[in-house]
């Protein structure tokens, strides 16, 4: 295995709100919180961050391995990330409780306001890196994830010498500040959106620059914006791609994390492998759910072309496409 991706598994149930969030808030009454929004439509869809990015790393031509946790009804989302190309072996299933739920509503402005439920995420730091040869694991990424096992696995990376992404997005709001700084200074890669970087610094206490320097390289995204990178001294600006059409953010940001694995896998520049990881968002922005969007290879690499013009990675790209190996299981006794 080379790629092994940690995080959430969870179905997803997607509302759209025919109006904007921001006209029913009352900033005098922020305190006291009570609203209720009338939605058109919900669709239910394979989602969570470690099925998502690994689902795009397929794309991009990888066989990634998910190691998470899930519940009874997971059987039918086996059987079809394995005909997408996904190595589940790594998965634990609880049968006591149900795989995790994620419910977001999205506004008019493609504002979200989300409710997650853990299910059977909880007992993720059941799973272990030292189940692994970890030697023939060339990277990893730490997504949102139950708060103990985020802690667990990054430590565990540490101690094993497993080079990982750390993307605590999402659950940045339950993990202490030491636990954040622990998982970025051992990281070789921090990933997160401007919010969540202002939230890191306000709970690690740290300056931009004081929490820039923990990491080997930190990106943080900004939406249509596009995102930046930081990799030692250099600062790094990689533009938005406009969707062509606009659906939904769903799995947006887990496309870009799919897209930036493949370009470190590959030792791509990080001008390429920002611009890959910007082109793999667009496409999920242009599909309602996660998992919805398909492209080739070859039409990635045309459209990237469009866009940015060519560059020297593109043909080792195009040629990367791995052929799945016959891989020993990751043991489901959490006490091997």
């Amino acid at each position: 295995m080379s790629i092994v991706v940690t995080g959430s598994v969870a179905y997803d149930y997607l509302m759209s709100f025919p109006g904007r969030f921001s006209e029913h808030i009352l900033p005098d009454q922020i305190q006291h919180v009570s609203l209720s929004f009338l939605v058109d439509s919900m669709r239910k869809q394979r989602g969570g961050c470690a099925p998502n990015i690994a689902y795009n790393l397929t794309l991009l031509g990888e066989t990634p391995t998910i190691m998470a946790t899930v519940g009874q009804d997971f059987g039918e989302y086996q059987s079809w990330l394995e005909q997408v190309g996904v190595d589940t072996s790594a998965i634990l299933q609880v049968n006591d409780d149900f795989t995790s739920s994620f419910f977001v509503n999205t506004d008019l402005e493609n504002n979200q306001i989300a409710t997650f439920y853990i299910g059977a995420m909880a007992k993720a730091d059941m799973l272990s890196f030292h189940q692994f040869d970890h030697e023939a694991v060339e990277i990893a990424i730490i997504s949102p994830n139950a708060p103990a096992a985020m802690v667990k696995y990054a430590s565990e990376c540490q101690q094993l010498g497993i080079p990982y992404i750390y993307d605590p997005s999402q659950q940045i709001v339950r993990l202490t500040g030491g636990e954040l700084l622990e998982g970025t200074r051992g990281a070789k890669l921090l990933i997160v959106n401007e919010y969540e970087f202002g939230m890191l610094k306000n709970k690690s206490g740290l300056s931009d620059l004081e929490l820039l320097a923990l990491p080997q390289t930190t990106i943080i995204t900004r939406g249509g914006d596009g995102s930046t990178i930081y990799a030692g001294d250099h600062r790094l600006d990689i533009p938005a791609i406009p969707p062509e059409p606009m659906a939904e953010p769903t799995g947006v940001g887990d496309a870009y994390r799919g897209g930036v694995i493949k370009g470190m896998l590959r030792a791509y520049s990080w001008e390429t492998t920002g611009r890959i990881a910007a082109l793999a968002s667009t496409y999920a922005l242009e599909q309602h759910g996660s998992q919805n969007h398909h492209y080739s290879l070859a039409d990635f690499v045309e459209r990237f072309r469009q866009n940015f013009g060519d560059a020297p990675e593109l043909e080792d790209l195009l040629a990367s496409r791995r052929v799945r190996q016959q891989q020993e299981p990751l043991s489901n006794d959490p006490r091997s």
